[in-house]
């Protein structure tokens, strides 16, 4: 069953396997929600199926009990993000959680040259990982290096945007909606377009809006979940 905001939890049977649409809040990490859940299951094995940064907000898909052995369908999926790119600015991490590193006048800047660098990135694109990030390097997370000024070689890979809409242009701010495959780094796109563009840019704020057919505005955050288990924190 997907337990999601309409669904009455009392018939769960979360030993047995449980689906849970969580809308994660903005500051929390990914494990934070599934540290959270778990507590609140009572059961051992929780996993969710595609991370958000902590930065970012939106649809996390949390698998309980026998349904972790399915998480896979779920990574599998095309996601949904909508979100903004500052113009003019880049930061070592490409989204808001690091500090303005380099700024460059975005003055020149069209409508028309913002829409031509955005058809380049429909279709099958190559991306490289960014340094901040969960991706392992000899057993350590490359974010842990990044924070003590260590890069390594990261591989380019091809990752597919099906569609990349852009919703609004208020320079320097520019609002999208982004369908793309799994393994699809938006931080990523917002600095490659900064440098396309000539300017810079990154990540001002990021929300995954749907995950295949499910759907954020469907999800739960975790103190609802907590409230609709009836469940009181120590």
């Amino acid at each position: 069953m997907i337990t999601k905001a309409s669904t009455d939890l009392s018939n769960c049977d979360y030993a047995s396997g449980e689906v849970i649409l969580i809308d994660k809040e903005k500051g929390k990490s990914s494990f934070n929600a599934v540290y959270r859940i778990r507590k609140i299951v009572n059961v051992k094995k929780v996993g969710h199926a595609g991370t958000l940064d902590p930065a970012a907000t939106g649809l996390l898909i949390v698998c309980v009990g026998k349904k972790t052995k399915e998480i896979y369908k779920y990574q599998d999926l095309e996601k949904t993000y909508s979100g903004i790119i500052e113009l003019g600015k880049r930061t070592p991490s490409m989204d808001a959680e690091t500090e303005v590193i380099k700024e460059r006048s975005y003055a020149d800047i069209t409508d028309e040259m913002i829409d031509e660098i955005r058809k380049s990135f429909v279709g099958e694109i190559q991306q490289i990982p960014p340094m901040y990030s969960a991706l392992k390097h000899k057993g350590r997370a490359l974010y842990k290096l990044a924070r003590k000024g260590v890069e390594v070689k990261r591989e380019p890979r091809t990752v597919t945007v099906y569609e990349f809409e852009i919703l609004k242009i208020a320079l320097p701010e520019i609002e999208f909606k982004i369908r793309c495959s799994k393994g699809t780094y938006i931080r990523v796109i917002a600095d490659d377009f900064g440098e396309k563009l000539g300017c810079g840019g990154y990540l001002k704020a990021l929300h995954r809006d749907a995950i295949g057919k499910y759907k954020a505005e469907d999800a739960l955050t975790v103190d609802e979940f907590e409230k609709k288990n009836n469940f009181i924190a120590d």
